[in-house]
């Protein structure tokens, strides 16, 4: 209730004041040059060391932050000349990987032709030495078969007659028997 009782009282203080004025509200030419003097100072000492110390903070901070800003858009073209650079050097890197590759496949195909060429020149050769091999044995077998008719003819001869053949006489013989028998037929028989 105290407080109840002491607002009618500082009510009728203030109004009381209303009269004579509050030094608040009133304006006194003391007060007011005081207060302009105090602001002026102020304003003064503020000028002289506060406000400089502050423009110095923010224009280093708008530096910073503009280097800042320079540095990531430096860094971002950078950046992007580097990915351009690796694109390119991934290019090339293809280029050749697949210039390699096609150059590996001409020369699989041309080592496979040359191994084609070469196996062809060999089994010609082979069938060329076989042929020979095969006509001089004929031959061989050929000149055996007629040593060997000529030795049987003679044998049959002397026996037939029973008498010793002189060699004049055996080659007669021979050469007769020889002439009589077609070997030509033998040889291509024996070549196909």
């Amino acid at each position: 209730m105290s407080a109840i009782a002491t607002l009618p009282s500082v009510l009728a203080a203030s109004a009381g004041e209303d009269e004579g004025g509050s030094f608040l509200v009133s304006p006194d030419l003391g007060l007011m040059l005081w207060t302009l003097l105090v602001f002026g100072i102020s304003m003064f000492l503020l000028s002289k060391f506060a406000f400089p110390r502050i423009a110095t903070a923010l224009d280093e901070r708008q530096r910073k932050i503009t280097d800042s800003i320079d540095a990531a858009e430096r860094e971002r073209a950078e950046a992007e000349q580097l990915a351009a650079d690796y694109r390119e050097q991934l290019q090339k890197a293809r280029a050749e990987s697949e210039e390699i590759i096609a150059r590996a496949r001409r020369s699989a195909d041309q080592h496979l032709a040359d191994s084609k060429e070469a196996a062809k020149k060999q089994r010609e050769e082979i069938l060329d030495q076989a042929k020979s091999d095969i006509a001089a044995e004929t031959r061989r077998a050929v000149g055996e078969l007629r040593e060997q008719v000529a030795t049987l003819t003679v044998e049959a001869t002397a026996k037939v007659t029973r008498k010793s053949l002189t060699d004049d006489e055996q080659r007669r013989l021979l050469d007769e028997a020889l002439g009589e028998i077609d070997f030509s037929q033998l040889t291509t028989e024996g070549g196909r």
